[in-house]
């Protein structure tokens, strides 16, 4: 099995940047994996996906050109690199993992999850 444990959330204001990580206990090197978020009220929504090998990446409409995922699969860590913050994207952020080598975009294919970290962007 796979325990995740993410880092790395805290208090941003829009335009700023924030790195979030990733580390599993276990090893997913095989895996795919995605970073979701959930706003108080709303359902937990897609953010990132990225292949086992790092090479293959996928993003929401709403991120997408301003967040950026890569994996050290040595460290056995991913990663959710934020940029250009804005307050929309203020969240509870969670990494998964999904026993496939493909990304997918609903979070009921994932297996594994981590506790969450929280993200708020002030305007």
């Amino acid at each position: 099995q796979v325990q995740l444990v993410e880092s790395g959330g805290g208090f941003m204001q829009a335009g700023g940047s924030l790195r979030l990580s990733c580390a599993a206990s276990g090893r997913t090197f095989s895996y795919a994996m995605g970073w979701f978020r959930q706003a108080p009220g709303k359902e937990r929504e897609f953010v990132g996906g990225i292949s086992p090998s790092g090479a293959g990446k996928r993003y929401a409409d709403s991120v997408n050109g301003r967040f950026t995922m890569s994996r050290d699969n040595a460290k056995n860590t991913v990663y959710l690199q934020m940029n250009s913050l804005k307050p929309e994207d203020t969240a509870v952020y969670s990494c998964a993992a999904r026993r496939s080598v493909v990304i997918s975009t609903d979070p009921k294919n994932y297996d594994y999850w981590g506790q969450g970290t929280q993200v708020t962007v002030s305007s």
